[in-house]
């Protein structure tokens, strides 16, 4: 089992920059390999927005590159989802992923992010 608790959602400004964090915990912590943030809007299906292996292989789909980037801190045990330039279209909730060894995914409960014209 693996617990996650994503924070730093909050309301700012188009060209702001938020941080979120996602810190895990539980007994199959060690066994995370794969980690990702997604995001969902109102009337949209949910969506990934970046994602990190635990050999250090990001991906990010294409409306967030070069504005978002995923990161880990493995002392902390927590990834982060560093946001920069933001638009109004990134208005979303954004829920943190992990997947560990057995294809078991757990989720966070989401973060709300509202971006401002």
């Amino acid at each position: 089992q693996v617990q996650l608790v994503e924070s730093g959602g909050g309301l700012v400004q188009a060209g702001g920059s938020l941080r979120l964090s996602c810190s895990f915990s539980g007994r199959d912590v060690r066994s995370i390999y794969f980690m990702a943030w997604y995001r969902e809007a109102p009337g949209n299906e949910r969506e990934q927005v970046s994602s990190l292996t635990t050999g250090g292989f990001a991906n990010y789909a294409d409306s967030v590159k070069g504005r978002f980037t995923i990161s880990r801190d493995n002392a902390k045990d927590t990834v982060y989802l560093q946001m920069n330039n933001l638009k109004p279209e990134d208005t979303s909730i954004y829920f943190c992923s992990v997947v560990v060894y057995g294809a078991r995914t757990f989720w966070g409960q989401g973060t709300q992010v509202t971006v401002s014209a």
